[in-house]
């Protein structure tokens, strides 16, 4: 998830991405993504397994900033709010 100006990025994992982005967005979680105005969904993954989802998690957060803009923009190259289409 990032923000308006799609400044700050966030990584996370769920079992349910429609209820935790509608979370995040409408800031019923406290925490980094309601601090910094977390609102819009540019990239995502989906897994079976829990145990590949959360080795993913922490591949992703442990890589460089430009990684991440890697993947984002490899799969959404106009960062649009994906939210919109789950």
């Amino acid at each position: 998830m990032t923000n308006k100006d799609n400044r700050v990025l966030y990584t996370g994992v769920t079992n349910d991405l429609v209820r935790r982005v509608y979370e995040h967005k409408n800031k019923l979680i406290n925490g980094f993504t309601s601090k910094y105005n977390l609102k819009k969904l540019v990239y995502y993954e989906i897994f079976d397994d829990v145990k590949y989802a959360i080795s993913r998690e922490k591949q992703i957060k442990a890589g460089s900033r430009q990684k991440k803009i890697g993947l984002i923009e490899k799969m959404n190259s106009s960062w649009d709010d994906l939210y919109k289409v789950l």
